[in-house]
């Protein structure tokens, strides 16, 4: 077994090290600012990276929930995307991404990677009947040969999805749960898990180790990175993660 790590950069963005690899989570590097769009909700990011993109070092892959929404994948995100490094992610982020390195999976297809082998797992981005307006988005369950599974949500708001989720793959150990229960005024819904539903999803899913991304850092969140802490309190759970610091998930 490897040595298997994560690294908060902010917002849905991490380096997850994994049997000799290393993957990126939604890149969002782009400074504090306002997305302003026509036709879009205003975003607004209130806080700018804890590693610059110029110093992540060597990526080996992206793992790209959707491609639609600046706090999911910014302008900087985009320039690492065009570097051509194999970026995996929706069918419809392949079409619309340009440039022949994504790799668009439709839901349960697997794609092998060096030793790891990527299969996208469904998602919805908000309740029911929502996917017209906010878009397709996946997640992710990684597996490797005498490493542990990995599950990453993407922004998925969905518990029926995560059962379906556990029943495919019993043993998944470390959770990366995108959270933060975000809200825009168009749906009158979460658009991504609470705090509740992630500790919920984490007894789902039986992991023993959980990773919150995506609970702090932009305007339209209704929970905080506090209130995703205090949901997994006294559960031993919840990793820490702060900042710009690796920390290990599995030695």
């Amino acid at each position: 077994m490897s040595r298997t790590t994560i690294t908060y950069i902010g917002g849905p963005t991490a380096v997850l090290e994994y049997a000799g690899l290393r993957f990126v989570t939604d890149p969002t590097f782009d400074a504090p600012q306002t997305y302003a769009e026509p036709g879009s909700t205003t975003l607004v990011k209130t806080a700018g990276p804890g590693i610059p993109r110029s110093e992540l070092g060597r990526v080996d892959a992206v793992l790209l929930s959707h491609h639609r929404h600046k706090d999911n994948l910014d302008y900087e995100g985009l320039e690492l995307i065009a570097t051509g490094i194999p970026t995996f992610s929706t069918r419809d982020a392949a079409t619309d991404l340009f440039g022949g390195s994504v790799i668009g999976l439709d839901s349960w297809e697997a794609h092998q990677l060096g030793d790891v082998t990527i299969t996208a797992v469904p998602a919805l981005h908000g309740p029911p009947g929502s996917e017209p307006l906010v878009g397709k988005v996946t997640g992710f369950v990684l597996e490797a040969p005498g490493e542990p599974t990995v599950y990453v949500s993407g922004d998925n708001a969905s518990l029926p999805l995560v059962e379906q989720i556990a029943g495919r793959f019993p043993e998944i150990e470390i959770a990366v749960l995108f959270a933060g229960a975000a809200t825009v005024p168009r749906i009158p819904a979460r658009l991504t898990l609470s705090a509740t539903d992630a500790l919920a999803a984490a007894r789902l899913l039986g992991a023993s180790r959980v990773v919150g991304l995506h609970v702090e850092d932009w305007a339209h969140f209704a929970e905080s990175a506090a209130d995703f802490a205090a949901a997994f309190r006294g559960t031993g759970l919840l990793v820490e993660t702060p900042r710009g610091v690796t920390v290990a998930l599995a030695d």
